[in-house]
């Protein structure tokens, strides 16, 4: 039986959007054409990473003291919260605001490891983690949480086919 990864509607969203914009490789995955390609505002300062939406307008700010990893690791989660959440997190109660967390994590790793570009890797290779950390430009936790979900998918799905 052949194992199939079933990508979540998320993660083909995100995808089709990328292949429109041209994004079809890990070294095209530039955050500021990405930025651009969602008519987001993207600036780097001394402070820490939020995002905003005023009107029509959207703003995303990443902490430039953060490595690089850490920066599109940031702009990632930040991208979550301009294109899925509304509200203030500031005033919204603690439940609403973990859930827009743990949604920003997920997205992140979809958003940063997009599932048409897993093709592209030999997911069997000893040297994965690293080399997905490598194209991607994000940290190892990032990459090993989304082969996790990977490898979760697939035997969720072999499992209800047996």
């Amino acid at each position: 039986m052949s194992y199939i990864y079933k990508p979540f509607d998320l993660e083909k969203w995100i995808a089709n959007h990328y292949l429109k914009k041209g994004i079809t490789t890990p070294s095209l995955m530039d955050i500021r054409k990405i930025a651009i390609s969602f008519d987001i505002q993207l600036g780097f300062r001394e402070k820490r990473s939020y995002s905003f939406t005023y009107g029509k307008s959207k703003i995303i700010s990443i902490d430039s003291r953060l490595t690089l990893e850490e920066q599109r690791e940031q702009f990632f989660h930040e991208l979550c919260h301009i294109l899925r959440h509304c509200g203030s997190q500031l005033v919204m109660p603690k439940a609403f605001h973990d859930l827009q967390e743990w949604d920003a994590k997920r997205f992140t790793r979809y958003a940063a490891i997009p599932f048409n570009m897993l093709k592209l890797f030999d997911l069997k290779s000893e040297y994965i983690v690293d080399d997905m950390a490598q194209s991607f430009n994000v940290g190892t936790k990032v990459v090993k949480e989304r082969l996790d979900g990977i490898h979760r998918n697939i035997l969720y799905y072999y499992n209800c086919n047996r």
